[in-house]
């Protein structure tokens, strides 16, 4: 292990958040001598960020509580033309509503990481659309355009991939590293910011935005990636059968959040204690020590404090209480996700399958039909074996209903 003198480059390695870094001893330096300005972009293409980029969150996090100061770049401008990384297809355009609507939503999760304000490791927020719009495009061929080999852009994983799967890669997609280097440059004229972070697919960006620097204002700037997350099996960090993980509310219930966490494979446990909570390291290595079926307390600890960091303290004790009532005595719990139908419906009667994928159990009604079929539905905890069986009223059990897909996933369907 290196050893470095500043106190966050010493943590993010020892938890494991250090991929690439274009000069890790400059960098160690510059932090161990004093404050520095470091950012992460975020593209704005939903409501809501997702676990997947939780890593960045919590880099910026751990960036602040080692006395330097964070920037969170939202991509009101990038968004328009949307990130080729990783993709075979380029994105839906997105109106100007819909970008700041969705700006909207991802700003509320930073609050839950980051003190914002004026201070001098106070984090702030800006939008590169403040810029991007005003670009002239004549006058930014001619002072910025010039610096960028194409054939060195050809050779970034984000174009050679898709070329080489014989995608297309419109003009307009191939200009997002030329804006993302240009971010840099405006982030460190405007806020002094000298360190971009990332994940490991953006580090080509990250590269040019340095040279990009260093070619237009002879500076000096940094670069640090974090690595591609996947569990124990090798799927893909927050993705499930059932979608994104997603970090707002009222898009997932503090319940499915937690049990999300709570269903970290046993390989992953100590990983995701070091990269996703603020547990000290002597903590995380006795958790991760723990055995057979003594495991599940360290997931339970992990479900807790990750759940914690993202819906609170309250409803993270919410959440492993039904999750305690669920399976250790059978009920229900009230913080359970839940469904409203009307009274109506339920006299008349509504298809179990119907409720099954309204409920957010199965993705379609296709779906749910299947997972009767394979015996994996359930109603108030006994098997559902027809498929066609209609739940009315008299389903109805202390006011609500239960539907269950397999041992793990719950929601109640309630009356209104």
């Amino acid at each position: 292990m290196t050893e470095f003198r500043s106190s966050f480059m010493r943590e993010v390695e020892a938890r494991g958040f250090i991929h690439q870094s274009t000069d890790a001893a400059g960098l160690d330096s510059a932090m161990a001598d004093g404050r520095i300005v470091a950012y992460i972009g975020f593209d704005c293409t939903a409501t809501s960020l997702h676990v997947g980029s939780l890593i960045q969150i919590m880099l910026l996090r751990r960036l602040q509580r080692a006395g330097h100061k964070p920037i969170v770049l939202l991509g009101g401008g990038t968004t328009k033309i949307g990130d080729p990384t990783g993709k075979d297809e380029a994105r839906k355009l997105l109106t100007d509503e819909d970008i700041a609507r969705n700006m909207a939503g991802i700003r509320r999760v930073f609050d839950k990481f980051l003190v914002f304000g004026d201070g001098p490791t106070d984090a702030v927020m800006v939008n590169n659309a403040d810029w991007l719009d005003r670009l002239g495009y004549i006058a930014f061929l001619r002072d910025f355009g010039r610096h960028f080999s194409v054939n060195r852009m050809l050779t970034q994983d984000s174009v050679r991939l898709r070329l080489e799967r014989e995608q297309p890669l419109t003009f307009l997609e191939f200009n997002y590293m030329v804006l993302q280097a240009y971010d840099f440059v405006e982030l460190a004229r405007r806020h002094a910011c000298v360190l971009q972070m990332g994940g490991s697919d953006q580090w080509g960006n990250i590269i040019s935005g340095i040279d990009l620097g260093r070619r237009v204002d002879d500076r000096q700037l940094y670069g640090l990636t974090s690595p591609l997350i996947t569990t124990a099996s090798g799927a893909k960090m927050g993705k499930t059968a059932q979608g994104a993980i997603w970090l707002n509310d009222d898009l997932l219930p503090a319940y499915d959040y937690w049990q999300f966490w709570r269903n970290t494979e046993d390989g992953d446990v100590g990983r995701f204690l070091r990269l996703f909570t603020d547990l000290p390291m002597a903590e995380i290595e006795k958790l991760e020590a723990l055995k057979g079926a003594d495991v599940n307390e360290a997931k339970k600890r992990l479900a807790h404090e990750a759940t914690t960091l993202v819906h609170g303290e309250v409803a993270a004790q919410a959440a492993a209480e039904t999750a305690r009532r669920t399976f250790e005595e059978g009920g229900t719990g009230d913080a359970l996700p839940a469904i409203e139908v009307t009274r109506g419906e339920l006299d008349a009667g509504i298809p179990v399958f119907d409720l099954l994928a309204r409920a957010g159990l199965a993705a379609s009604k296709g779906e749910a039909r299947r997972l009767i079929r394979s015996g994996g539905a359930r109603l108030n905890d006994a098997p559902i074996t027809d498929e066609a069986r209609a739940v009315t009223s008299g389903d109805l059990a202390n006011g609500t209903i239960k539907l269950s897909a397999g041992k793990k996933r719950h929601a109640l369907v309630r009356p209104v």
